[in-house]
């Protein structure tokens, strides 16, 4: 009887575990058969790829864009997406810098700043055009621009600064119209001309451009600060007045993370919202291509629309950086 079950054990082991082919062989595998409709066959329009006509020539596209997806629609939403961002990225347009040792020194003129340059040339134009013809009762231009200046300096200075608030409305009204223009200028509809002109951009869609506006904000609040309080009294009383001593520890951190959260918060919210309006507005004119040229009565209008958004908004982040930089300059003028 051992023999015999010994016998049936291997029998059912090999059964399990089928027997692997020598090293060295290489096993035979046959094709599954095809079924007679997918298979490809002539016809008076072309060649058949199974149940889908094609054109000649179709099985070598096929083939090459097999396991790719749809290559075509894939590389239009690529090429459409990359000249969206074409539009709103810096490029370098005059490569210029120099080496000090092994650090190289990037002063190249890109086309964000030629774009400033081109609001300030605007700003410095309109400026001297409007108090060109000054008088006791302002007219035109100069009556605009007056009344930008009184509401800077009685809404948004002294509401916010206090009794010196004269000694920043200079500072305050120069942030308001810079900004201003520059968010004004990049909403013209200027094409760039290869090799000669990067076409018009907004300036404070830069992350750099912001960052330095939000510098001199920081700088100024700093030193305003040390004006109001003294260069040792203002430092002293960074920590509010009635904390106990044990929470000192806790508190000097977050008091110096807020001096530094306070910038950041004004470079994040300009660059973010003039980006914003500037992608959506391509990407509306983009559905012609992206759907069908059909929608181009509802996209453009939709654009339009927000193009005459992007208008108002541009006189609104002028407004919330001179009003937040007020607010923080204002925060520096009395011990907490």
């Amino acid at each position: 009887m051992m023999p015999i079950a010994f016998a049936v054990a291997l029998l059912l082991a090999q059964a399990a575990h089928p027997a692997e082919p020598p090293r060295g062989a290489v096993q035979e595998q046959k094709p599954a058969p095809v079924p007679e409709s997918e298979k490809p066959r002539a016809t008076g329009h072309g060649v058949t790829l199974g149940k889908q006509e094609a054109a000649p020539g179709a099985h070598e596209a096929r083939q090459d864009g097999e396991g790719e997806g749809k290559p075509g629609e894939a590389d239009e939403e690529g090429g459409v997406a990359e000249h969206i961002f074409h539009h709103v990225a810096d490029e370098v347009w005059v490569p210029l810098g120099f080496w000090i040792g092994a650090h190289h020194i990037d002063l190249s003129i890109t086309k964000h700043v030629i774009n400033m340059w081109i609001a300030a040339g605007i700003l410095l134009l309109v400026l001297a055009a409007a108090v060109r013809r000054r008088a006791i009762v302002p007219k035109g231009g100069y009556n605009l621009l007056e009344t930008f200046v009184v509401f800077v300096r009685d809404e948004i200075a002294e509401k916010n600064i206090g009794h010196n608030a004269a000694q920043y409305t200079p500072y305050l009204c120069s942030a308001f119209f810079f900004i201003l223009f520059m968010n004004l200028t990049g909403l013209l509809p200027v094409p760039s001309i290869a090799g000669k002109f990067p076409g018009i951009s907004t300036a404070t869609g830069n992350l750099g451009v912001t960052v330095v506006l939000a510098l001199f904000t920081f700088v100024i609040t700093q030193i305003a600060g040390m004006r109001a309080q003294g260069a040792l009294g203002y430092w002293m009383h960074l920590v509010p007045a009635g904390v106990p001593k044990w929470l000192f520890p806790i508190m000097v951190p977050v008091e110096v993370l807020g001096l530094f959260t306070k910038p950041f918060a004004l470079t994040v919210r300009l660059f973010a919202n003039m980006v914003a309006g500037h992608i959506v507005i391509y990407f509306l004119i983009a559905l012609t291509v992206l759907i069908s040229p059909l929608v181009a009565p509802v996209s453009v209008a939709f654009a339009l629309g927000i193009y005459l958004l992007e208008l108002f908004v541009a006189l609104v982040q002028a407004y919330i950086f001179t009003m937040l930089s007020a607010v923080f300059i204002g925060m520096t003028q009395h011990a907490h």
